[in-house]
């Protein structure tokens, strides 16, 4: 799982390239994202978008200090359910 850093008062994007996880001819078709801990102040998904091949979530928020799994979790056109997941710490930057 990789890890990413923020700061509580950053508001940025991160991005899942699912090119190599879509077998040939399928693209996405659906993506979500969640956050956990989902708790006050905590990192938060401010949007989301999906292209045929990527997803992107935008982060605000989080508690200086705590580390946060966001997991993208997509369904490709052919049905397919494939999901991901990346750490971010949040620190003071």
């Amino acid at each position: 799982m990789a890890m990413m850093v923020k700061d509580p008062g950053t508001r940025i994007d991160f991005e899942f390239d699912w090119a190599a996880a879509c077998p040939a001819g399928q693209a996405v078709a659906a993506s979500d994202w969640a956050v956990w801990p989902d708790e006050p102040d905590g990192v938060a998904v401010a949007a989301m978008a999906h292209g045929l091949a990527r997803a992107t979530v935008t982060l605000e928020g989080g508690i200086a200090g705590r580390v946060y799994r966001v997991t993208n979790r997509v369904t490709m056109t052919d049905g397919q359910i494939e999901e991901r997941s990346m750490a971010v710490r949040v620190e003071e930057r």
